[in-house]
């Protein structure tokens, strides 16, 4: 079994170019005749079925939110990624290309990751347009600063509330599209099954959050947009809704899951304060502009943070990674976290953070300046923290952030199946084995405005023929009854033991054996261990209330029992990984001085799978990846 990535001909810089000039198009009056879902209203998913609606696609959107403006994509808070050079500090679009490539430690496809960065431009000037409030200097110009794994500034941001401003321009958008009825809505709706019809993507089967009712939509093709699925660790940055299912459920159909076990850990998130807590907090990247991280020389270390001379302070950053320092990567800052908190060193009640310092930057630019900059942010710290971090550092730790796995996608970010596409979190293209910060809203939107509205209509101009299935389909039908049986059989199991409790349980498993470090050992009894907790899960479940009602505990069983088998591929695909890149940092194949250790000779591929059925194997489907326009290096940022 081969994959096809469908790279388009010709040199890097003009493959782009070549498939817009190639690509099958849709006139006006048919476009009319053609339906696509689009499941998931977070920046990729509203911006894609808002655009696709202004071409005159009849468009359904669904999401189990009450508002899309209730989409995580709000939480990415730092910044844009574009490579506008506006700051004439070196920047292009080959050293964003370049940089991108080098942070995902050089596991992802050249030509997927040019286009993110050829189209980063466009972007700006498109959210410019929208009104959002981007930073901008005296003079009115748009301001940039930086982020880890680059050495430039090339990221745009609106104080610390990027994504959510980013968010209105596309909802904005999208609320036009369903006042003008280009757009059908469906909030407080979730995708439970995908209908595939004769090979390909042709509708979904959702619930009704606010009733129980199951509903069949059919459509020409279905589009993904539904995030990551780092809540599987349980404690994470993520909102508490965000899961695995749609992607899950499409992979179990037949579309190929690639490199789940890429999860990118974020370096500054709060620390965990109590075993109450079901999330944790995240602290822009971009913090790390102007906030030095260190840890006391001395283990154990009982003193306030500013009873601690400079003397007697580890700033462990600068010292290793020299030309980067606190900016560098997220995968090597946290990993580096970890070790000095695994060491003893770590601060806090609870002795499991860090220090991010503010003392420097206030002490040389002023706490206006800093205010104007983070003053969100640090508002938002004291009043989870109730301290002043203007007065003292701050303290942040190591959490689950980002699904760099997901989907397999072509060049044109459809799935195996025909007419099945995934935008954003949900798919695996653009960041390899880990992403540079601010290259998520840059990836959301670039798939949604600008590739998304030509690879799906190139691939809807052989649809045109297609009629409107009808519901009755048999394919919908046996849909239903699927999914009708999983509702009522969690239901039934009636045991003592609630979705919470599986979820905590998976999440520390995770954590300690598939998480910011891995070994053989460890994988094995991972994996033993969540087949043990998944039979358990399957006797002891408890699930109240029922199914024709609204019932969050049968819609978190439903998730949980998803992650339960995500985590599995999770550790298998780590476990086959004999090697170090990135976010996946095997013990077993680390460097003297302790950095990751690729092996471009026999892992320099794209770990897709292909399911096989319950309780069976699935099956390993690499994509080479060619580097013809980089060279494969020692990752370096010392």
């Amino acid at each position: 079994m081969e994959l096809n990535a469908k790279i388009p001909p010709g040199p890097l810089k003009d493959k782009w170019n070549y498939y817009k000039d190639h690509a099958k198009l849709v006139n006006p009056a048919n476009r009319k005749k053609l339906d696509v879902i689009v499941v998931g209203t977070g920046l990729a998913g509203s911006s894609a079925a808002a655009s696709l609606a202004e071409m005159g696609y009849h468009v359904t959107a669904f999401c189990f939110q009450d508002s899309a403006r209730r989409a995580h994509s709000v939480a990415a808070q730092g910044g844009v990624n574009a490579a506008k050079n506006y700051k004439n500090d070196g920047d292009s679009v080959y050293r964003m290309f370049y940089d991108t490539i080098k942070g995902g430690d050089f596991r992802s496809r050249e030509a997927n990751v040019y286009r993110l960065a050829e189209c980063s431009a466009q972007l700006i000037d498109q959210a410019v347009a929208q009104g959002v409030p981007f930073g901008r200097e005296y003079g009115g110009y748009l301001n940039n600063r930086s982020f880890g794994g680059v050495q430039v500034s090339r990221t745009f941001y609106a104080r610390g509330q990027t994504g959510q401003q980013l968010l209105l321009g596309a909802y904005q958008a999208l609320m036009r599209q369903v006042a003008a009825k280009g757009v059908t809505l469906h909030t407080r709706h979730e995708m439970m099954e995908l209908v595939v019809v004769d090979g390909k993507a042709r509708g979904i089967i959702v619930r009704n959050l606010d009733t129980g009712e199951i509903e069949r939509h059919t459509a020409h093709a279905v589009i993904l947009a539904t995030g990551g699925f780092g809540k599987i660790y349980y404690l994470s940055t993520l909102a508490m809704g965000c899961n695995a299912s749609a992607i899950w459920r499409a992979h179990k159909k037949g579309a190929f899951m690639a490199c789940p076990s890429w999860t990118q850990v974020h370096p500054t998130s709060l620390p965990q304060s109590g075993s109450y807590q079901s999330k944790l907090t995240l602290m822009s990247e971009s913090l790390r502009n102007d906030g030095r991280i260190w840890v006391p020389l001395k283990a154990a270390e009982e003193r306030a943070p500013n009873d601690i001379p400079e003397a007697e302070r580890d700033y462990y950053l600068e010292r290793r990674y020299p030309a980067f320092g606190n900016l560098a990567p997220r995968d090597i800052s946290s990993r580096a976290a970890k070790e000095r908190i695994d060491a003893g060193f770590g601060v806090g009640p609870q002795k499991n953070a860090v220090y991010l310092d503010f003392s420097k930057a206030i002490k040389e630019q002023g706490k206006q300046k800093i205010k104007e900059k983070y003053g969100n942010l640090f508002d938002m710290y004291r009043k989870i923290t109730a301290s002043d971090a203007y007065t003292e550092p701050m303290m942040i730790s190591p959490a689950a952030h980002f699904s760099m796995g997901g989907l397999w996608v072509d060049y044109e970010l459809m799935t195996t199946i025909p007419g099945l596409f995934a935008l954003g979190e949900a798919n695996f293209a653009d960041h390899g084995a880990n992403r540079l910060g601010a290259n998520s809203l840059l990836q959301a939107c670039v798939d949604g405005y600008f590739v998304a509205p030509y690879t799906v209509s190139n691939y809807l101009s052989g649809e045109i023929k297609e009629p409107r299935l009808d519901l009755e389909r048999q394919e919908f039908v046996d849909a239903e009854v699927s999914v009708r049986a999983q509702l009522s059989g969690l239901l039934e199991i009636k045991g003592s033991k609630t979705s919470d409790h599986y979820h905590k349980t998976l999440g520390k498993l995770l954590y300690d054996y598939c998480g910011l470090s891995r070994s053989r050992e460890g994988l094995l009894k991972a994996i033993t261990g969540i087949r043990e907790l998944r039979n358990d899960f399957y006797s002891n479940l408890k699930v109240s209330g029922e199914e024709d009602e609204m019932n969050g505990e049968l819609e978190k069983a439903g998730r949980v029992a998803d992650y339960l088998e995500v985590a599995e591929l999770m550790c298998q695909d780590a476990l086959t990984r004999e090697e170090s890149c990135g976010a996946h940092f095997r013990e077993e194949y680390q460097s003297p001085e302790g950095e990751a250790l690729r092996n471009d000779e026999k892992f320099c591929f794209v770990s897709a799978w292909a399911y096989q059925g319950a309780g069976k194997e699935e099956v390993l489907v690499p994509e080479p990846l060619k580097f013809e326009n980089v060279e494969l290096a020692v990752r370096s940022y010392k």
